[in-house]
């Protein structure tokens, strides 16, 4: 066809348009029939001004009648594919915009109304396994007007795929913008474009995953008979890397993503972004993300007994086809759980939606501080008191999330390490057990309280302490950690948020540790004193045989004390 003018209306059932424009462009296309069938439109042929962004020169597709409808897709200079889209109804339009660079744009697109059954047997799908064969539709007879069709092909992992036509035919045009074959790296048709091939050929095309994806377009003007083409598996070098794996800390979240992984869901990971497009990866052998809990755009959400942090990687709008139908995202969640096991699973939805949760743990410590102003921790372990002494205990938790409340929900006192029988509570379900007990209001992320030293300690030689600390969302008016005490009837209608138990101990009696001094006192002077000890032990033997024969006894102390003494026995004994 002829070139056409700036926008128009069209009502034809199926239309090729050949498009010129220049510099400072701005052409609408409106697309209408009164059909109950939908409009797939294909931008066979696209050539830009040099170097022109998304911003400056596109093609932005909408979903309706006028540029006011849905915006459907955008296609620009460096889109990486042949741009296809699809309405929802009847109705179409596009608008091409260009900038004020003094440049020749050309472009060519065609359209056709589709229906449910538009499209022939033996058109696309997915094809599985180490290797297989697919051919066109009708093979070896001339394939159908307004085919298009989509294979997915899938090897094992650590493979990439080998693709070879043994038999190709299609409409030959300069720009293969009539009938092609189009072939992806990745799942998608939205990005890593291989190659476009038409006419006669035996090409061959490689990816650099495990996915790959073929597309047959034709028009209407000639068919001949297609291909036959053939793939198989190629092993990848080196060890099977992991597709993607999730951290989660009290303090951040770190997506890492395999490059290969990426390229089977179409992403270029260049153009990769967070909710916050500001927050990029750093690209090395891997993708990776690393940033705090609650930066990037992260989504913080209560969900029964845990709180989880939700972020999303997509790809960027440089670049690629925004497409509302086809849109394909990373989600990312963590999510904080009461035990530390660390679980990834996967969820695929409609091939290009990919789900990572991984379950994290907030870092929670205890400690006993001096006073009340919890300036002074106390870092002597055994922690010695006094009975009645008041003690001063704060729970602080962790994280780069300053919307949290730390609620300390039960302590208990236990001369064991692992609490077990007997047990002393301080506090439980919020509620004070001893009378002693004072708790102070959750200040940002500290629990705190202070009770005396109990009477428990006289029985037992030390004492531990447990609390079970409950954290909240602070922006949540109806958490636990605004119920304060719970009585037995009402805690089963108030479930905590995320809880944990942190240990501290032991605590020991100033009398112990007198005790403990004067025990390591004596052993120390004993060590000391230990010749005079076998002098004094050696006497008491030599007074016990004294009973029996004065003589011996004397001869053995003197023999003691004096070598020569040892001599006179000799000459008392020999006289």
């Amino acid at each position: 066809p002829g070139a056409t003018r700036c926008g128009t209306s069209l009502h034809e059932l199926n239309k090729a348009l050949r498009i010129e424009l220049n510099a400072n462009a701005s052409c609408t296309w409106q697309i209408q029939r009164n059909v109950n069938q939908t409009i797939r439109l294909i931008f066979s042929y696209l050539k830009f001004a040099p170097f022109s962004s998304c911003e400056t020169e596109s093609i932005r597709v909408y979903d309706g009648p006028s540029t006011h409808s849905p915006l459907l897709g955008q296609v620009c200079n460096n889109t990486d594919a042949v741009p296809v889209l699809e309405s929802s109804s009847g109705s179409l339009t596009f608008l091409i915009t260009t900038n004020s660079v003094d440049f020749t744009r050309n472009f060519f697109v065609f359209y056709y109304f589709i229906s449910p059954e538009s499209n022939p047997v033996n058109c696309g799908g997915q094809l599985t396994g180490p290797n297989g064969t697919f051919s066109s539709p009708n093979y070896p007879a001339p394939y159908p007007a307004f085919t298009y069709c989509v294979w997915h092909i899938q090897t094992p992992k650590n493979s990439k795929i080998k693709l070879q036509f043994q038999d190709f035919f299609l409409e030959l045009d300069k720009n293969c913008q009539l009938d092609f074959t189009a072939v992806y790296n990745g799942l998608t048709t939205t990005t890593g474009l291989i190659g476009k091939v038409c006419g006669r050929a035996q090409p061959v095309f490689e990816s650099s995953s495990n996915v790959m994806t073929v597309v047959l377009a034709t028009d209407s003007s000639s068919s001949y008979r297609g291909f036959s083409a053939q793939y198989s598996s190629v092993p990848l070098p080196g060890p099977v890397e992991p597709d993607t794996f999730l951290t989660c800390s009290s303090d951040s979240m770190k997506i890492v993503l395999s490059k290969s992984y990426l390229a089977s869901l179409g992403f270029n990971e260049a153009h990769l972004q967070l909710i916050d497009p500001s927050c990029r990866p750093v690209i090395t052998d891997l993708v990776t993300f690393s940033f705090p809990l609650t930066s990037c755009g992260t989504i913080k959400k209560e969900e029964g007994h845990s709180i989880t942090y939700t972020n999303i990687i997509s790809l960027s709008s440089t670049g690629s086809i925004i497409t509302r139908q086809k849109n394909t995202e990373i989600i990312a969640k963590c999510k904080m759980e009461n035990h530390s096991t660390l679980e990834v699973f996967y969820v695929t939805r409609n091939n290009v939606i990919q789900n990572i949760t991984a379950m994290g743990r907030y870092n929670v410590s205890m400690a006993f501080y001096s006073s009340d102003s919890f300036s002074e921790p106390i870092h002597q372990s055994p922690y010695y008191v006094d009975l009645n002494q008041t003690l001063f205990a704060q729970v602080s938790l962790h994280s780069s999330d300053p919307n949290l409340l730390v609620f300390v929900d039960t302590c208990t006192a236990s001369p064991q390490p692992d609490f077990g029988s007997p047990t002393y509570d301080l506090i439980r379900s919020g509620c004070h057990k001893d009378d002693t007990v004072v708790t102070y209001p959750p200040l940002e992320h500290h629990g705190r309280f202070k009770f005396n030293a109990f009477r428990f300690l006289r029985s037992f030689p030390s004492v531990y302490l447990q609390c079970d600390v409950v954290i909240c969302d602070s922006n949540s008016s109806s958490s636990r950690c605004t119920k304060g005490c719970i009585s037995r009837q009402k805690r089963a209608i108030s479930p905590y948020t995320w809880k944990t138990n942190t240990v501290l101990g032991p605590i020991r009696l100033k009398r112990g540790l007198r005790s403990a001094e004067h025990s390591e006192s004596l052993t120390k002077a004993d060590a000391e004193e230990t010749p005079s000890l076998q002098q004094y032990d050696f006497y008491t033997f030599a007074l016990v045989v004294l009973i029996s024969n004065v003589l011996i006894v004397v001869a053995v102390i003197l023999k003691h004390h004096n070598h020569q003494a040892g001599y006179s026995y000799q000459k008392i004994q020999s006289s």
